[in-house]
């Protein structure tokens, strides 16, 4: 088995919001991160911009499905790198890298003409560093999640605006709204997968391709539909 997969993998939880993928492209979120590890007296959680890939291998597909939704693609490593994606950052509490981002954090040590270029790359930085284990939003509550196991790659717009806790569900529309700019696009060479959760989803699927997609040559097309894999069925064979 191999460890991780070559391709990275994003997951959703209904076929509508996969098919808008498809047409548009996945688009920046703001989500909610744990930052307790930072040590902060009142904020717990704030918001980064960003957009969710994995690359796990299919062996373990179900315990990421089961959490995050089942349907998804799979896009190749090469579509990632080009589009300026990093795996998420790791550490234990009191690692190195959570030591690390505190000290960039509070050191002020700069003159007024580099502050915000230093401001800048903290905030990319602080981005993608994550706990090992941690509580995540779910549905309006927060839930345990041992985060080490996901393989995390993110994407993170050239934004640096956050949204603290007591802010998020007032912002969060709009603050979304004004990142859809930034949207990954993708053609149908960089798929490798279209995940669906069962085979009575592939009819809706196949029509929503043929008919939306003519932007693309027609035999894209139809090694972009020979792309799509049942979960249901998948799931047999692993």
């Amino acid at each position: 088995m191999k460890p991780k997969s070559d391709n990275l993998f994003h997951f959703t939880k209904s076929l509508d919001v996969l098919q808008l993928i498809l047409k548009n492209g996945i688009q920046p979120r703001y989500c909610l991160e744990d930052i307790e590890w930072f040590g902060a007296e009142s904020d717990k959680h704030i918001a980064f911009p960003m957009s969710c890939f994995c690359d796990i291998p299919l062996s373990r597909i179900y315990e990421h499905t089961d959490f995050y939704g089942n349907f998804g693609l799979g896009l190749t490593k090469s579509w990632g790198y080009k589009n300026g994606l990093n795996p998420v950052i790791y550490s234990p509490e009191g690692g190195i890298a959570q030591s690390l981002a505190k000290y960039l954090f509070y050191f002020n040590n700069v003159s007024d003409a580099e502050h915000q270029r230093f401001s800048d790359h903290l905030f990319e930085y602080w981005s993608i560093v994550k706990p090992v284990n941690g509580k995540m939003l779910v549905s309006g509550s927060f839930v345990e999640k041992e985060f080490y196991q996901e393989n995390e790659w993110r994407f993170v717009p050239p934004v640096t605006d956050l949204l603290y806790q007591e802010q998020f569900e007032d912002k969060k529309e709009r603050a979304n709204k004004e990142i859809e700019k930034f949207a990954l696009e993708m053609s149908p060479g960089d798929i490798k997968y279209i995940f669906v959760r069962s085979d009575s989803d592939i009819p809706q699927l196949v029509d929503f391709i043929n008919t939306e997609l003519g932007r693309f040559p027609l035999n894209d097309l139809k090694i972009l539909l020979s792309r799509i894999v049942s979960l249901e069925t998948l799931k047999k064979d692993l």
